[in-house]
């Protein structure tokens, strides 16, 4: 193989790993920002917190909104949902969800909070909620668990385990026709379920990680480059 062959065959292997990594960077980029703007949203419906109806949980024009919600109603009988691979301060556990019937209203999910599970994976038993219940909090999309099998399955105590809230599978499981697209998270300062907060991004990388990484990858096309140009430029010294 000649040296112009060489050289060219090294600069388009140079040029890919360039394009690969920028477009790396780019993507973590626009993660930063889409969740940047998650939290902004949040921030200004949390510091407005007036209250729409609950029934605005089924607006499909706001199914990626946060709106604040509140309502009366009852949790319905049946199981709970439990969904899986949940943190809380490094411990692993369950974000626990019971279906709640609003006044007027279409039964949605209601996150009651999070609940700690063993080194056998003995998942825990949750009580049921009796009697008139006036609920308040942040309607938010469900989380998200990629590509992950969202069929649940029963637990000892006769719940849900679940990997994913997924809308297609769980209302036959529950008894309803359909779910709507968000769920309402319960306000910590309500006297009900467990430990719990109105984070959004639970379990997930925070913008100033997704900056990072991309700043990593961005460095790596510049290192890329930088090494690309100095084996071009010795070798023509030669």
């Amino acid at each position: 193989m000649s040296p112009r062959t060489t050289r060219i065959a090294g600069w388009a292997l140079a040029l890919l790993a360039i394009a690969a990594f920028a477009s790396l960077g780019r993507w973590q980029l626009a993660r930063m920002h889409q969740k940047q703007a998650m939290l902004d949203a949040v921030a200004a419906t949390l510091d407005a917190r007036i209250a729409r109806p609950l029934s605005a949980a089924a607006d499909p024009d706001r199914a990626r909104d946060y709106d604040w919600a509140a309502g009366e109603g009852g949790f319905l009988p049946g199981p709970a949902v439990l969904l899986d691979n949940q943190q809380r301060d490094g411990r692993p556990g369950v974000r626990v969800y019971r279906l709640f019937q609003p006044v007027g209203a279409a039964p949605l999910l209601v996150e009651l909070g999070w609940l700690p599970v063993p080194p056998d994976r003995a998942m825990p038993q949750v009580a049921p909620i009796e009697g008139v219940q006036r609920v308040q909090g942040l309607l938010a999309p469900p989380p998200s668990a990629g590509l992950a099998d969202a069929t649940p399955t029963p637990t000892a105590h006769g719940d849900l385990l679940a990997i994913r809230l997924d809308g297609a599978a769980l209302p036959s499981r529950l008894g309803v026709d359909a779910l709507p697209p968000r769920v309402l998270k319960l306000d910590p300062a309500l006297p009900l379920g467990h430990a719990r907060d109105l984070d959004v991004l639970p379990n997930t990388l925070p913008p100033e990680k997704h900056l990072g990484y991309a700043v990593q990858w961005f460095g790596l096309a510049l290192a890329v480059l930088a090494t690309a140009l100095i084996l071009t430029f010795r070798r023509r010294r030669r």
